[in-house]
């Protein structure tokens, strides 16, 4: 009786190790996933839209990056305290677009300034650091470092993503690993008072060729670990759209970019 049954169990067992291994995902953990995407999405370029959840807070994000290893290369429009503001990032300088009733304050009215999250000059004592973290949450080769460096593969599965075949990622960011790398959306204030060791939760989609397609990243544990009130929805979306298409991302014109004398 037990030779009849065995064979046939055996056949059962590689029949279900057989189908997970076809159904199985690409990534076994954070730094082999990390390495995969940042490997697909090099020298890429796609069109991003960015939505931020905190509470009754709500703001969205709308451009395109061209991603690589010596950086990323951004141009987006945001609506910054309920304006909208035109932000480039390239070679690693970031450029914001003077609103019309600012532009007085220019010298020569020129349309555009260079900002720095530790500038002297008006514009950026008042939008460096939040225009710093704009770029940030946006830039999807700083969130695959994080990754590498601190994530924590939790559970990963096969998913449509609006009609899309995605392989989908789920991981814990260890704060404590991240140091003073802190995800787009956290201040230093709110972290210094974190209790504990808290983890970050991010989703992330890939396609077919391990480009991100979406990547969630919840703030609410952080939040609600340091005390801030309303943390229960806090959040920050990313979609990744037409990877592949064409962009020529430049640098404002030097002739239109001006400089605000330090207050």
């Amino acid at each position: 009786m037990r030779r009849t049954a065995l064979p046939a169990v055996v056949l059962v067992l590689g029949a279900l190790l057989g189908g997970c291994d076809g159904d199985s995902v690409t990534f076994a953990d954070a730094r082999a996933l990390a390495d995969g995407a940042t490997v697909a999405v090099e020298g890429k370029t796609a069109k991003f839209t960015t939505d931020v959840t905190a509470g009754a807070m709500r703001s969205k994000s709308v451009g395109q990056a061209r991603f690589a290893s010596a950086g990323t290369a951004l141009a987006m429009t945001t609506d910054f305290l309920g304006e909208p503001l035109e932000l480039r990032l390239v070679d690693k300088a970031v450029y914001a677009q003077v609103p019309e009733a600012s532009r007085e304050e220019v010298p020569d009215g020129k349309p555009w300034v260079k900002v720095t999250p530790d500038g002297t000059d008006p514009f950026s004592q008042v939008l460096g650091g939040s225009v710093d973290q704009l770029i940030k949450q946006n830039d999807s080769g700083r969130v695959l470092d994080q990754v590498r460096r601190a994530g924590t593969l939790t559970g990963a599965e096969h998913a449509d993503l609006g009609g899309v075949s995605t392989e989908h990622y789920r991981l814990d960011l260890d704060m404590a690993k991240l140091g003073t790398d802190l995800p787009a959306g956290l201040s230093a204030e709110a972290v210094g008072e974190l209790r504990g060791n808290v983890k970050i939760p991010m989703e992330l989609w890939l396609d077919d060729s391990h480009r991100p397609l979406q990547v969630l990243l919840d703030l609410a544990p952080v939040l609600a670990a340091s005390g801030v009130p309303d943390s229960a929805m806090a959040r920050i979306t990313t979609l990744y759209t037409e990877w592949g298409t064409q962009a020529d991302i430049q640098a404002p014109p030097p002739d239109q970019i001006g400089e605000i004398p330090a207050g």
